[in-house]
């Protein structure tokens, strides 16, 4: 059963603009540390890799946040979600912390889908329930 949706889009300009003002301490606020190495790796082949990067994450976390309800509010956090990938390159939710036992005791699972062209990155996150909560 699907209990939540969500989508956001990011304009990687501004994005952009924010890595200028800010540098690293941006991605350091809103990466986990999985995401920051990758974010990082890329970012030293092409500057343009790791702004995708960091703004794929960015959205669909906010887009994560949606789909559980909780907006960017305790427990959820920047750094308790992780979008990482698998080898295949398909993305998956990895969560941390206080908000991967929040998750876990709803018995819920969460899919992503993380797009980007030059411009904006857009994510789409469904969140299901796969067992009753509090039950193994």
């Amino acid at each position: 059963m699907i209990v939540g949706i969500g989508t956001d889009v990011c304009d990687l300009r501004r994005m952009r603009a924010t890595l200028a003002r800010r540098g690293e301490r941006f991605a350091e606020r809103v990466l986990g540390e999985q995401e920051l190495a990758v974010f990082r790796a890329r970012r030293a082949r092409a500057e343009a890799r790791g702004l995708a990067y960091v703004g794929t994450r960015f959205s669909a976390k906010e887009a994560f946040s949606k789909a559980i309800g909780l907006g960017i509010h305790w427990p959820m956090t920047w750094r308790g979600c992780e979008i990482l990938n698998e080898a295949g390159g398909k993305p998956y939710v990895r969560l941390n912390g206080v908000l991967a036992q929040w998750f876990e005791a709803r018995g819920w699972r969460a899919h992503v889908s993380v797009s980007d062209e030059s411009d904006y990155a857009a994510s789409f996150v469904v969140v299901e329930a796969v067992q009753a909560a509090g039950r193994p």
